[in-house]
């Protein structure tokens, strides 16, 4: 486990009847049940999905992404996807998986009718989405990528229809941090206390800058979400941690949101934006997968030994349906796994994962837990209590239901 002591913990745990009284020298048996670190994948399919791709899906991740871009939730002016987005929320809930949603503000996939309004109403239509989606799915969904993108936001180009983009518009008339500014401020008005991020491909400097500007101005982020689409290959374990080490100067948890590793040919060096690579079929290959497994493993070793890092968002888990068509998902289209899922899978449930462990209380009630932090459930009597443990030394007390 060299290396990995950040991620570790070593927890007194004083096993209590209902009514607080200790347990003393009863036999209790301890099991992990999820991480504290999130291992995360898009799961805009899974609800959805056979029971097969259901259990692939839980049985390697903790965190699920849901999708609520602007101008797939709500279309039509006035009509909401709220009822699905619920039911699917509630049925990762229902199975202990944390919930994000992608993403509050974005120039791209946003309500087509905006655009064509004057500017005030669609700044105010913005805000009134923004405070609605929070406060609608507060308690389901209580993490959210508040805004993504918005280092390309102001002088966003690349509008099909030819009508001007009202986000865009909007950001270059308030400014970057004026915009970001308007998303966490209205996610905030509800009173639900959110977890907010902000979300980018950028990796450069201008992205650090504006992470400079908005803590100088006030904008209170709660974490900065990292992208890496990594179609044209592996950035390298030496560029992650580069990476990682040059955002964590600011003091804030990093979530690597958007990861992908295709297990197919590479995409071209040559192209500058990924969404330029069209072609008819990109079919995963034998070589591919075994080089999208070794990336896999290498990528997320590299960040899990990283301290600032808190999450690892794969983008999507399946090939079916992936973005751009790239055979980028760790299952293919026909629902097998590929070795890349077997490899990540040997990491999370696995290396990382703390052996179920059956022992005897002492005569104060106590039994040391020794593992990953995370949540774990203690069982005793017939009866099972859920405790989480958190990294280090420390102590805590888990009261038995009655």
């Amino acid at each position: 486990m060299t290396g990995l002591e950040h991620r570790r913990t070593r927890t007194a745990v004083t096993l209590t009847d209902h009514d607080g009284s200790p347990l003393a020298h009863e036999d209790v048996t301890v099991r992990q049940v999820r991480h504290a670190f999130e291992f995360g994948c898009a799961a805009f399919e899974v609800a959805d999905a056979d029971a097969a791709y259901q259990d692939l899906w839980l049985g390697l991740f903790d965190t699920a992404t849901l999708p609520v871009y602007w101008g797939r939730y709500e279309p039509e002016r006035g009509r909401t996807a709220l009822a699905d987005l619920t039911a699917a929320a509630q049925w990762f809930a229902d199975r202990g998986v944390r919930l994000k949603g992608h993403p509050l503000v974005w120039h791209t996939v946003k309500a087509p009718w905006l655009d064509p309004l004057p500017l005030e109403e669609a700044e105010r239509l913005l805000r009134e989405r923004v405070r609605r989606e929070v406060r609608d799915l507060s308690g389901l969904i209580d993490t959210w990528d508040a805004i993504n993108e918005v280092v390309i936001m102001p002088r966003f180009t690349n509008e099909p229809d030819g009508v001007p983009n009202a986000i865009t518009r909007l950001a270059a008339r308030l400014g970057r941090v004026e915009m970001v500014r308007l998303a966490v401020d209205e996610a905030r008005s509800q009173g639900t206390s959110p977890r907010l991020l902000i979300n980018d491909f950028d990796l450069g400097p201008e992205y650090e800058r504006l992470i400079e500007d908005l803590l100088e101005a006030g904008v209170r982020i709660d974490a900065i979400g990292l992208q890496s689409h990594m179609h044209q290959g592996f950035r390298g374990v030496e560029q992650l941690l580069e990476v990682s080490d040059r955002f964590a100067r600011f003091g804030l948890p990093l979530h690597w949101t958007e990861t992908t590793l295709v297990s197919g040919d590479l995409m071209p060096p040559e192209i500058d934006d990924l969404n330029d690579f069209q072609v008819s079929a990109w079919p995963s290959t034998p070589e591919g997968e075994e080089r999208q497994a070794d990336d896999v493993a290498a990528h997320y070793t590299a960040l899990v030994s990283h301290p600032a890092v808190e999450s690892i968002t794969y983008w999507g888990m399946g090939d079916a349906g992936a973005w751009l068509g790239a055979p980028a998902g760790l299952v293919r289209a026909d629902g097998s796994p590929k070795p890349a899922y077997d490899a990540l899978r040997d990491l999370v449930r696995g290396a990382w994962w703390t052996p179920a462990t059956s022992s005897r209380t002492d005569a104060q009630g106590r039994v040391v837990v020794e593992g990953f932090a995370g949540t774990y459930e203690a069982s005793c009597r017939g009866r099972t209590v859920e405790v989480g443990l958190a990294v280090g030394e420390g102590a805590v007390e888990a009261r038995l239901p009655r």
